[in-house]
């Protein structure tokens, strides 16, 4: 069975799992997958609780995998992953081939830095190589291919370090699209720059360029990534989408745009115990690119929500304070948005997309942002 991992900031769910799709094309071929929100082993469907879990975990899913038949293999490897080495590289997991779709805030109460993040994720391109040594040539065939994705943060940096390994390093952008993505079904530059990233490494795995291209037009929402959620009861159009980092959000919102004939809106709020640097940058995105902001609770998990609330109001200008909503209940601060938002206008519930739960002091309460969307108007 071959491996590719997908690793990078955001998009990683979405591109593995659009990665499987096109690899799934190809007849004799058939690919699992380990995402964030879900693991296929080439029978079964579950959810493991981790972007990349534990290397014991890891060894039970590629053994079904193989005994389901799969060729392929796509996975999430996330940068505490690589860094604790979970996946057993060169042992447990030889891959064949990876993509790196970008670089922003996020993980720094582990990493520190983003110099340190950003060697961590050079590391993987690094373990699949094998060495850090120069190659001759960069883009060599008989190498193991790398897309490096140019839009997002951190693309021309991995594109030139990477460009020294011996990798066959295939640089992707939105701007130079090797594929026709007039029929692209999910919206914004940002998953226009996932499709063609999974594309490029799936051509070089071995899927023709014309079944890639057939596959383009099938691809749909999922996950709650920009997942559309319809309720009778809503006058607005409304989203659900994970974005949990002060980049995902601005290109969420700037993909909203797009299409909101009205007013955009965001419901966001921002974890507790993690990275608390991103706050206010999430602030700051939020109130530049919506029209109406309601801040409210994400995970505060064992700090108290009103000052991780108070730390995202810091990012937003005072001239604009006045107008965000305030309503630490998350279920309340949605249903405020979906109360008041009309026809036309587009509401985006950031942050959670695909989660269940919601853990406040160390309890995880059942909360699902699509299914309090759909339970809007709803009698009781």
């Amino acid at each position: 069975m071959k491996f590719w991992g997908i690793t990078g900031t955001n998009g990683k769910t979405t591109c593995t799992w659009v990665l499987a799709k096109f690899i799934d094309s190809v007849p004799g071929r058939k690919c699992g997958y380990i995402t964030t929100v879900e693991v296929f082993d080439g029978r079964e469907r579950y959810y493991t609780g981790y972007t990349t879990p534990p290397l014991a975990k890891l060894r039970e899913i590629y053994a079904a995998m193989e005994a389901n038949g799969c060729t392929d293999c796509a996975m999430e490897v996330s940068s505490h992953a690589i860094h604790q080495d979970r996946v057993g590289f060169g042992t447990t997991t030889l891959f064949s081939g990876g993509a790196f779709t970008n670089l922003s805030e996020d993980h720094l109460d582990y990493h520190k830095t983003m110099e340190e993040y950003f060697r961590v994720k050079l590391s993987f391109a690094e373990r699949i190589a094998g060495s850090a040594a120069p190659a001759p040539n960069m883009g060599r065939k008989d190498f193991p291919p790398f897309a490096v994705c140019l839009d997002g943060g951190y693309g021309e940096e991995m594109l030139e370090a990477a460009g020294r390994l011996a990798l066959n390093v295939i640089p992707v952008t939105e701007k130079a699209p090797r594929f026709d993505l007039s029929k692209l079904k999910l919206a914004g530059a940002y998953n226009r720059s996932n499709v063609l990233l999974s594309a490029a490494l799936a051509e070089a795995s071995g899927v023709p360029h014309e079944a890639i291209q057939s596959a383009i037009p099938e691809l749909r929402a999922r996950w709650g990534r920009l997942e559309e959620i319809e309720n009778p009861a809503c006058a607005a159009r409304v989203f659900v989408d994970f974005a949990h980092t002060p980049d995902g959000l601005e290109k969420v919102l700037a993909a909203a745009r797009g299409f909101t004939k009205g007013s955009l809106w965001v419901v966001f709020g921002a974890g507790g115990d993690r990275d608390p640097m991103k706050r206010p940058l999430m602030g700051e995105a939020a109130s530049r690119l919506a029209d109406r902001v309601v801040v409210t609770s994400d995970n505060p998990r064992s700090e108290e929500p009103l000052a991780i609330i108070e730390a995202v109001l810091g990012g937003i200008p005072k001239s604009r304070r006045g107008e965000v909503v305030v309503e630490p209940d998350r279920k309340k601060a949605i249903y405020a948005a979906l109360g008041a938002a009309v026809a036309g206008d587009v509401v985006i519930v950031a942050g959670k997309g695909h989660e269940t739960t919601q853990e406040i002091k160390g309890v995880k309460y059942p909360f699902d942002d699509r299914e309090v969307v759909r339970g809007f108007g709803r009698r009781v």
